[in-house]
């Protein structure tokens, strides 16, 4: 039996406040649903957050899938409050729980890995042509988004440059789908035991790497050496300004995975929005060519939201499409004079 549950998502909806600065981006959707199900290849339990305007089910919608990989031992619970917001921007986020054991290292919880990404695809077909699925006949399953946290990330960006690194991200093989078209990943960097960076061949994939500037786990030096292996555009690097590795969770340092020592110093709450907002937008550009969203990512946010500092490369500006409905509000003039200093990076031992 299939138990939906309707969530208020305020932080998104939310003006934002840093001083005098005011900052609000405006999805097109308000409510947003959840149900959980299992993926049938692996047995894998995943929350599913979908849209839900009162016309769901006649207003022909068509929404991508975005698959949210977690990192180490971080419960699916966790990123309610992001995969909500996200979800927001037109997206059947998939948030699954992926047991894992290593013993070779030690390990035993809850772990990602490429198999998860067909195993996912197969399922959300499945789940549209269910009769009695909440998200039947709603979901694109040609397009697919792929997002992820600290390990989630690793695997997200080796999928995309169709690595198998076994046996941590991958076991047996991999191939990377067609459906495949963009990813965004927070708390993460590509490297090896010896700190040797992979190049990542995106294929044109785009790819956000967004990374708090607090974080003592994936370091933001090692963000910014992972961005330079993006060997092509479109990709971005942001900057959350005063958040740790845990500003995508829905409280800092949750209980399971090796917390962060650093205290962030920025809200919880805003980092969480923060980071969604941005991981929503770099999706509907990127996936749906939304020429609203590209602006904001590539042109105006970094200047809009005083909480982040943002590199990137563009590819051209896509022609103008149907934005559903997406408004990006205006910012007040401190905003707009408000200069960011570029955090000072501290070297330490990277250890996620």
């Amino acid at each position: 039996m299939v138990t939906i549950k309707a969530l208020s998502v305020t932080a998104a909806a939310a003006l934002i406040f840093c001083g005098t600065a005011k900052v609000a981006a405006a999805a097109t959707f308000n409510d947003v649903a959840r149900y959980s199900t299992t993926i049938s290849a692996n047995n894998d339990i995943a929350d599913i957050y979908y849209p839900n305007p009162s016309n769901l089910k006649t207003g022909n919608y068509s929404f991508p899938v975005a698959l949210l990989l977690q990192g180490a031992n971080v419960d699916k619970s966790d990123y309610s409050e992001y995969a909500s917001i996200v979800a927001r921007y037109g997206f059947v986020v998939v948030v699954p729980n992926h047991p894992r054991s290593l013993p070779q290292y030690g390990f035993t919880g809850l772990l990602p890995e490429t198999s998860q990404i067909d195993a996912v695809l197969v399922q959300m077909k499945t789940e549209n042509s269910n009769s009695v699925s909440p998200v039947v006949g709603v979901v694109n399953t040609q397009k697919l988004g792929l997002l992820g946290h600290s390990a989630g990330g690793v695997v997200g960006l080796s999928a995309i440059a169709n690595l198998c690194l076994s046996p941590v991200q991958c076991e047996g093989s991999f191939n990377r789908p067609n459906e495949l078209l963009a990813g965004a990943f927070f708390g993460t960097n590509l490297r090896d035991q010896n700190g040797v960076f992979f190049p990542i061949n995106n294929s044109g994939i785009p790819v956000a790497l967004l990374e708090g500037t607090r974080d003592s786990r994936a370091l933001p030096i090692n963000a910014e050496k992972t961005y330079d292996q993006i060997q092509n555009s479109p990709k971005a690097l942001i900057s959350i300004l005063g958040a740790n590795h845990y500003g995508i969770t829905n409280t800092n340092n949750p209980t399971g995975p090796i917390p962060d020592p650093n205290t962030p110093t920025i809200p919880q709450g805003v980092a969480v929005e923060t980071v969604a907002r941005w991981s929503g937008l770099f999706l509907r550009a990127s996936i749906l060519d939304d020429k609203t969203a590209f602006d904001y990512v590539y042109s105006t946010g970094d200047a809009l939201d005083p909480n982040v500092s943002v590199i990137s490369q563009a590819k051209p500006v896509p022609e103008p499409s149907y934005t559903w409905g997406l408004v990006t509000l205006g910012a007040s003039s401190a905003v707009l004079g408000l200069k960011k200093l570029k955090p000072h990076r501290h070297a330490r031992p990277n250890s996620w």
